[in-house]
C-alpha cells in the first residue's frame, strides 16, 4: 500500500506563488507538500506562480517529502497551461481538482503522460463515481475536498463529521480495493489544536492515511495521530513473537490478551512495524 512505501501522515498544502512559504517548506516536518496552483493562488498571479513553483522544485531540498502539484482545472484558462508547466517540473504527482469520472483524469493524462495523477474528491458526482475513479491507472492518491463537498451538500458543521460520512466512505473503499492513497480533508480552525486532534483521530480510525493541512502549526497533531502509537507497536510485537512461537513448535493456537491470533492480525502487526520503521527514516534526514 503506499502509506507502507512513503508515509503521508501530514500533506500540507504551500501556495505555488510564495517564494517565502515554498523556501520555509522545505524545513518543515510534513511527509508530502500540495504545492498549489489553484485555491491558494489569486488569478492575477496563476500566470507567474507556475515560473515561481518551477523554480523552487529546480532549486531542491525538499527531500524525501512527497512533492504533489494541485493545477488548475481544465475547465478554467490555466488548467492545460498548468499541466503542461508541471509535467516539466518533476514532481512526484500531479492532484487534479473536482474529479468527477475516470474521463477527467484522462484527459489529463493526454497532457501529462504516464506522470502519476492524484485525485480531488470534493463532488457529490466524485464521490458517486469513486470505484471508477480510483481504478484509474495512473491514480495513486485520493483527496478529500471536504470544504467543497460541504458546499454542495448543503450540510452544517457537525464536529462529527456525520454529513460527511457516505461520501467519504464511498472513496474509502474504493481506495482501499484498489490501492490507492487516501488523504483525509482539512481542518480550518488551524489554532484548534484539540478540534484537529479529534478529526485526526476520526480519519485514522476510519482508514485514512493522514490529513492535508493548511497551516504548519498543524503537522506535529497530523503526524502523531497517523502514527502507530506505543501501545500499537507494542502489541504488534507481541502477536508477532506469539505466532512465530506457535509456528515453530507446532503446538497450541496463539493466544495474546485472551485473544487469538490469526495470520490476519500478523498482517496488520508487520504492517504496523513497517510503517514505524519508514517514519523512523523521515526522522534521520
Amino acid at each position: 500500500m503506499p502509506s507502507l512505501a512513503r508515509p503521508l501522515r501530514s500533506v500540507l498544502y504551500i501556495p505555488g506563488s510564495k517564494p517565502r512559504a515554498l523556501d520555509k517548506a522545505r524545513g518543515l516536518p510534513a511527509d508530502a507538500i500540495i504545492f498549489d496552483l489553484e485555491d491558494a493562488v489569486i488569478p492575477e498571479e496563476k500566470e507567474t506562480a507556475r515560473a515561481t513553483l518551477a523554480e523552487a522544485l529546480a532549486t531542491g531540498g525538499y527531500g524525501s517529502r512527497m512533492k504533489i502539484i494541485r493545477i488548475n482545472g481544465l475547465d478554467t484558462q490555466w488548467g492545460a497551461d498548468d499541466a503542461k508547466a508541471a509535467k516539466e517540473m518533476g514532481a512526484d504527482a500531479i492532484l487534479l481538482p473536482k474529479v468527477n469520472s475516470p474521463a477527467d483524469l484522462d484527459a489529463l493524462a493526454a497532457i501529462t503522460g504516464d506522470t502519476p495523477l492524484w485525485a480531488m474528491m470534493e463532488t457529490p458526482l466524485g464521490m458517486l463515481g469513486a470505484a471508477q475513479i480510483a481504478a484509474h491507472p495512473l491514480l495513486q492518491g485520493m483527496v478529500m475536498g471536504t470544504n467543497d463537498l460541504a458546499k454542495d451538500l448543503q450540510t452544517r458543521f457537525r464536529a462529527d463529521r456525520l454529513p460527511m460520512m457516505a461520501g467519504l466512505g464511498l472513496c474509502l473503499l474504493a481506495g482501499k480495493a484498489h490501492g490507492v492513497a487516501l488523504i483525509d480533508g482539512v481542518y480550518n480552525a488551524f489554532k484548534d489544536d484539540e478540534g484537529l486532534r479529534h478529526e485526526c483521530d476520526q480519519g485514522r480510525d476510519m482508514g485514512f492515511d493522514g490529513k492535508t493541512l493548511i497551516h504548519p502549526a498543524q503537522l506535529d497533531v497530523a503526524n502523531d495521530a497517523f502514527s502507530p502509537s506505543e501501545a500499537e507497536v507494542e502489541l504488534a510485537r507481541r502477536q508477532i513473537a506469539a505466532f512465530e512461537e506457535c509456528e515453530a513448535t507446532g503446538q497450541g493456537v496463539a493466544v495474546v490478551d485472551g485473544k487469538i491470533v490469526e495470520n490476519l492480525h500478523v498482517a496488520t502487526a508487520r504492517e504496523t512495524l513497517a510503517k514505524l520503521d519508514a517514519i523512523a527514516a523521515l526522522a534521520t534526514e
